[in-house]
């Protein structure tokens, strides 16, 4: 598919837009000023595979501790860029703390809470002046939910003169792109690069954010930040979010993407980035990881031994990925197919760099591996997994060039 083409940013040595490939972005969910569970769970995070990650920066504390949490990533080896999320309090956090506005790589300013009436613009305009003092990028990200009012109501009065006034669903999602642009129109004012400028206008339909995107990018050529705000939690979450970037994305829309899934109490942040990585390598627009090919079981696989083999080796693909793409090049493109019978197991086993055929209900206790198209072994008795795992282990190291 093509790609919308955009003004390239530079987010340290991540390029967002501009023809590069979409970028994975995430966020945390510590409170920055713990230090310690922050940088554990930037480092995770990076590990997942996001290559932007945010923290907020809401407080004194926060900020202070910014500068903080990158020099300890880095003595971890973890460079990952660094993004700060301010709102209401971010030209004062900006002015306050040099070394947090150094440290980041990139400022997201909300324009609906940068400040209210008369304080608006100039506050607005600080955060844009440290932009330009320092040379990082902005994202100029407008949430629904906290849309500048002064937009909305001045539209609306446009509308309530006009002899056929649009339905006010209409007039918010104009509100919303309006937001957006004229922002990045003030940014350019003041002295900000359209270079160093991504936008954002993210609902929480489905159908409002396709169309907002839609008309956003047909009106600019801004780098564009892709995400269906407050998604949800569990499936509805991963479904309505990959409902609504699949659309855009099939259309060249959106430069970097980022998950916003609600986590289950305790559970890994990291799922947000698997799912960002899944959707774009689904759709074909970028790999991250080997792709496990499994089938949903059915009657002739009354034995779960396959749906456990294919957990196994989809984790331990991924466990593996951060060590195999500095030693192998192109592994991320690999097709591994693991099946429960004789109906489709062989032609996906043959079809796929690798695959095995498992016996189903009432089959011979055999099964058959193929690579490239090739039966090469048939593995049988107590250890087929741990035998399957080792095959798999070989294949990569014989078949991917070292990167």
């Amino acid at each position: 598919m093509n790609r919308r083409n955009t003004v390239g940013v530079k987010v340290g040595q991540v390029q967002i837009g501009g023809g590069a490939p979409v970028v994975v972005q995430s966020m945390t969910n510590t409170d920055t000023a713990d230090i310690a569970g922050t940088v554990k769970q930037v480092y995770e995070l990076a590990r997942a595979g996001s290559e932007l990650v945010r923290l907020t920066v809401d407080r004194d504390e926060s900020a202070a501790a910014v500068a903080h949490i990158r020099d300890q990533l880095a003595q971890k080896g973890c460079e990952v860029p660094l993004i700060g999320d301010f709102h209401f309090n971010g030209h004062k956090l900006l002015e306050t703390y040099p070394d947090c506005a150094q440290a980041l790589a990139k400022y997201r300013i909300n324009p609906g809470n940068v400040g209210r009436g008369s304080k608006r613009d100039p506050q607005f305009a600080q955060m844009v002046e440290f932009a330009c003092r320092y040379e990082k990028p902005v994202r100029i990200g407008v949430n629904w939910g906290s849309l500048d009012q002064s937009v909305l109501a001045r539209l609306l009065d446009e509308n309530a003169g006009q002899a056929e006034p649009r339905p006010l669903p209409e007039i918010m999602r104009e509100a919303v792109i309006a937001s957006a642009l004229e922002s990045a129109e003030k940014a350019v004012e003041q002295g900000l690069p359209k270079h160093r400028i991504v936008l954002s206008c993210k609902m929480s339909g489905v159908q409002e954010l396709i169309s907002v995107y839609e008309s956003l990018a047909s009106r600019s050529d801004y780098a564009l930040h892709l995400g269906l705000t407050e998604a949800g939690m569990g499936s509805k979450g991963i479904v309505a979010s990959t409902s609504a970037l699949s659309v855009l994305m099939q259309q060249g829309i959106g430069d970097t993407i980022r998950i916003s899934l609600t986590p289950e109490p305790g559970a890994d942040r990291s799922l947000e980035v698997i799912v960002a990585q899944e959707i774009l390598q689904t759709l074909g627009i970028r790999s991250f990881t080997p792709m496990v090919i499994s089938c949903p079981g059915c009657g002739r696989t009354t034995s779960d031994y396959f749906q456990k083999l294919a957990q196994q080796i989809q984790s331990h693909l991924r466990h593996q990925m951060p060590v195999w793409k500095k030693q192998y090049q192109g592994v991320e493109d690999m097709h591994v197919a693991v099946m429960g019978c004789v109906v489709n197991g062989p032609g996906e086993s043959k079809n796929a760099n690798i695959g095995i055929s498992l016996p189903g209900t009432g089959e011979q206790p055999v099964a058959p591996v193929f690579e490239d198209g090739l039966k090469t072994v048939t593995l049988k008795g107590e250890n087929i997994a741990g035998e399957f795992q080792a095959i798999v282990e070989r294949y990569v190291e014989t078949h991917y060039g070292k990167a």
